[in-house]
């Protein structure tokens, strides 16, 4: 009996995901409410509740789908590209486009809260390493003495350059450049960036 009901558990938290992932690609956060994912999973309003502790648990699991679906557009990216400056600026486009063709799913990345005093949990904070990792390794080709901590930083700062020129420019801030613009202007401040490291590094 307890493996029919852990089956039946499982089966009622994938189609809530794919429900609330549905719901997300489509209209993103903003009006996402438990009564319509729970409609569109065909079950009732209360065993949402069954599954997950509440809707931000629900929105929790989709984005680590969305966090492994950005991570492998990224290896794929970077897979067979040894050179550190095509390396970055490959992430860098695909960083783009995966945002362009996902816009919605992405947003929810990043807007996404919890509720207050609520803290998001260790196993979610860690999958957002997917976000950097892939740049730590062609940043310590360009500084082979920099130490662990200052890679992590320039990764760091780095996906917070290439992810706020995306952000500001796809939301259609009067700051932001148009779409014509943005990915040569990405890539050429990728490269630019490179050609500082490598004075740097000189």
């Amino acid at each position: 009996m307890t493996a029919k009901r852990d089956a039946k558990r499982e089966d009622l938290k994938g189609r809530l995901i794919e429900a609330a992932q549905a719901r997300i690609q489509s209209s993103g956060l903003a009006g996402l409410r438990a009564r319509d994912i729970t409609a569109d999973a065909g079950c009732a309003l209360g065993a949402l509740y069954t599954a997950f502790a509440d809707l931000d648990e629900l929105i929790l699991h989709v984005n680590s789908i969305t966090l492994a679906r950005l991570g492998a557009a990224l290896q794929q990216e970077a897979t067979g590209v040894a050179e550190p400056r095509a390396r970055l600026k490959a992430l860098a486009k695909a960083y783009l486009g995966f945002a362009r063709d996902n816009r919605m799913a992405w947003k929810a990345l990043f807007e996404h809260r919890m509720a207050p005093g609520v803290a998001v949990p260790e196993w979610h904070l860690a999958e957002h390493a997917v976000l950097i990792q892939h740049l730590v390794e062609p940043l310590a080709q360009l500084l082979p003495a920099a130490a662990t901590p200052e890679l992590l930083a320039r990764a760091r700062t780095l996906f917070s350059a290439v992810h706020g020129i995306v952000a500001l420019s796809l939301e259609g801030r009067f700051i932001g450049l148009a779409s014509t613009d943005l990915e040569s202007e990405l890539l050429g401040f990728v490269g630019t960036l490179v050609s500082g490291l490598e004075t740097e590094r000189e």
